[in-house]
């Protein structure tokens, strides 16, 4: 059996998020999703729950710290191409999102990012095969 990841990230509207992601090209399975949570679906194996705050803080004793100025998880996509990685931040930016870095081309890596509407850092990078760092050394 395949390990799944399920990434729970605070939101303060849990509305908007949905909004913000769908415009992304993300589903949500409404077995899992309802006025205090959702759970975005990734890809079969990852998911991010979206947890309203106050829900949210219920899984622990910790303040929830605020992404907009302090960064507590960067989460980090792989993408099919390099237009993916900017058709994805373009979508984001379109959506309310901002793009906290420029994108950064290391030959064998293309990446670039965004923050969505709460301020999680979403990573976004894809792999070019023919070019990794083993096969230019």
């Amino acid at each position: 059996m395949a390990r799944k990841i399920f990434v729970n990230l605070p939101v303060r509207d849990l509305e908007r998020s949905k909004a913000f992601f769908a415009a992304l090209g993300f589903s949500f399975n409404p077995q899992f999703t309802n006025d205090k949570g959702a759970c975005m679906v990734v890809s079969e194996d990852i998911y991010a729950m979206l947890l309203v705050e106050p829900f949210f803080q219920t899984f622990t004793k910790k303040p929830v710290a605020n992404a907009r100025e302090t960064t507590e998880v960067l989460v980090c996509l792989s993408c099919d191409s390099r237009e993916e990685v900017d058709d994805l931040v373009r979508k984001a930016l379109a959506g309310g999102g901002a793009a906290p870095n420029a994108p950064q081309d290391h030959g064998f890596m293309y990446a670039h990012g965004f923050e969505d509407p709460d301020g999680h850092v979403w990573e976004l990078v894809w792999m070019n095969p023919s070019a990794t760092p083993a096969q230019q050394g």
